[in-house]
């Protein structure tokens, strides 16, 4: 495979801003690719939310530069789950082995080659068993963006972890869907799509359930097409239904401030109320 260098590596973790992890890994990265630059998605993926985390990469990655994208949420740290380095046509993707890189992969056209990262030339010196961000993808995507082969890395990875589908079900009155993302403004992103909520036979206003929670909302194309404190159910900028509230929060008003790793779903039928 020919060696390629990369001008950009973006950087997507859990990790937040309130301590040095981030810092950590920037300064590895700058010590050995001075003149590469660093991406920042973000630091806030909720903690060891892998599927939160992917999607977030998936939806990103199609409008950075070419680069090699770092990632890093990862809840098994430290076990058996695999480190690696994933290639596609337009980029290469470094992190864990659990799910979190191939929707990413997948949106930059497909995986072309995995590898393991175990050379230890790639990593630092002395390797944490809970800081593998620092000691392991940091200085691997270092490498890569100054050319490194990705196949000097390791053995060859067929068969990369793939997180379980996002739940959706749609049938005539109801659309069940698991949630992917909340972003900061509380805007809760769906699994479905328009599609989804067509075949459900949905229209008008409509009763969003989490949980004990519940929202009634019309479907809409922004924000403000509801007055100030209404509730909309919208496809957004990823192409996912998206429910929000004008001048408000989705995500408080359905109870989904605290988002965990466990899945939350929810449920949208017609409003009891409609007219």
């Amino acid at each position: 495979m020919p060696r390629t260098a990369y001008d950009w590596i973006s950087f997507t973790t859990d990790y937040g801003l309130d301590d040095g992890f981030v810092a950590a890994c920037r300064g590895v990265i700058a010590q050995r690719a001075t003149l590469v630059r660093v991406l920042d998605v973000s630091h806030a993926i909720p903690p060891q939310h892998v599927r939160h985390g992917s999607a977030v990469l998936a939806q990103t990655v199609p409008y950075l530069p070419e680069a090699v994208h770092l990632a890093v949420v990862d809840p098994g740290v430290g076990t058996s789950r695999l480190g690696v380095v994933v290639v596609t046509d337009r980029g290469l993707l470094v992190g864990p082995d659990n799910g979190l890189l191939l929707p990413a992969a997948e949106a930059l056209g497909g995986v072309r080659a995995a590898y393991q990262l175990t050379e230890p030339r790639y990593r630092l010196r002395q390797v944490s068993a809970t800081f593998h961000g620092r000691d392991i993808f940091a200085p691997a995507a270092a490498h890569l963006a100054l050319g490194a082969d990705p196949a000097d890395f390791g053995e060859p990875v067929s068969d990369l972890v793939r997180l379980p589908e996002p739940q959706v079900l749609a049938r005539p009155g109801q659309l069940v869907a698991e949630v992917l993302t909340i972003d900061r403004f509380g805007n809760v992103q769906l699994a479905a799509t328009a599609s989804d909520l067509d075949l459900a036979e949905l229209s008008g206003f409509l009763v969003v359930r989490c949980g004990a929670h519940e929202l009634v909302v019309s479907r809409g194309r922004t924000f403000a097409d509801l007055p100030p404190g209404e509730g909309v159910l919208f496809t957004d900028s990823a192409d996912q239904l998206a429910v929000a509230v004008n001048g408000g929060s989705a995500a408080a008003s359905l109870g989904l401030y605290s988002a965990g790793s466990a899945s939350q779903v929810c449920t949208v039928t017609a409003s009891p109320t409609a007219s």
